[in-house]
């Protein structure tokens, strides 16, 4: 992109707030050694990017002026420069800039090659009353997010903001093969026990990918050990629950803002309950089985 232009805002000395930025067009920059070009889709501001234009680290920095700034940035990478080649055009990334160059608040910007690459995380069981939620929070939390369900639940999952869906009968799904051929860094997996044995996760890891258990079974605890102690990077880790009053106050609020949802399959009553005991070991719910008094 070597002498193209790229809309940016820039201030050029300390102090003068929101009116001190002024709206340019500047080179694009090239990437270096160690470095990717990202096309930036969004930067987020903090509190630190104030207090660099108001002087607070001063004279360190900014290092000079003009300064672009903002540091916290997410994109698309489109160059990557030598010693950076972990990293090809096409990658979907969040990147931390350098505070003494910024850069964030542009069209492209600069980036160290280690910066943080976006996660692939695998969610099985993804329409269930526990898979339902997994899959949101991924999301929340900027993932690429592979999930599994039945043909019937496809659509639904994809409404979640699953970036993939794998058909769990087909013969792609029972061996969790990503599409896009990623290797997954982490996996929540919602399949009660036996579920799906390890040998079927450990080919689709990453180098240092994990599979969290919500359902452990006895088997699954002797390959967490086994794990453990051969000091395997792969790793199977069993959840064990513990009530968090904080973290559920978290999820209350999520709900709140809307940015969380819960999905109800079926309500029943509790002179039923057992009808909704029944649908829970079928295994085939769409969300939450609720049972009201």
């Amino acid at each position: 992109m070597a002498g193209k232009l790229m809309h940016a805002l820039q201030y050029d000395s300390y102090g003068g707030g929101a009116a001190g930025l002024k709206h340019v067009e500047v080179p694009v920059p090239s990437a270096k050694k160690d470095e990717v070009l990202i096309k930036v889709e969004a930067a987020s501001l903090n509190p630190y990017d104030l207090n660099i234009q108001k002087g607070v680290a001063r004279p360190f920095l900014p290092r000079s002026f003009p300064y672009i700034p903002g540091i916290d940035i997410a994109g698309e990478v489109v160059a990557v420069g030598p010693g950076a080649e972990n990293f090809k055009t096409g990658d979907k990334v969040v990147a931390v800039l350098s505070a003494s160059s910024g850069g964030g608040l542009a069209e492209f910007a600069v980036a160290k090659k280690s910066f943080g690459n976006r996660k692939n995380i695998l969610i099985t069981a993804a329409s269930g009353g526990v898979g339902h939620y997994a899959v949101q929070l991924a999301k929340l939390g900027n993932t690429y997010v592979t999930a599994t369900c039945g043909a019937r639940n496809i659509e639904f999952v994809k409404s979640l903001g699953a970036d993939e869906v794998l058909d769990y009968k087909t013969p792609e799904g029972a061996a969790l093969k990503s599409p896009s051929g990623k290797k997954y860094d982490a996996v929540i997996h919602c399949v009660r026990a036996p579920g799906i044995p390890w040998s079927t996760f450990e080919p689709n890891l990453s180098e240092n990918g994990k599979v969290i258990h919500i359902s452990p079974s006895p088997g699954v605890m002797i390959t967490f050990a086994v794990k453990k102690l051969t000091f395997s990077k792969k790793q199977l880790i069993p959840l064990i629950v513990t009530p968090n009053g904080e973290k559920l106050k978290h999820l209350v609020n999520l709900v709140k803002e809307g940015k969380l949802k819960t999905v109800i399959d079926s309500k029943h009553p509790l002179s039923k309950a057992e009808d909704a005991w029944a649908k829970a070991i079928d295994g085939h719910a769409t969300g939450k089985i609720i049972v009201e008094p």
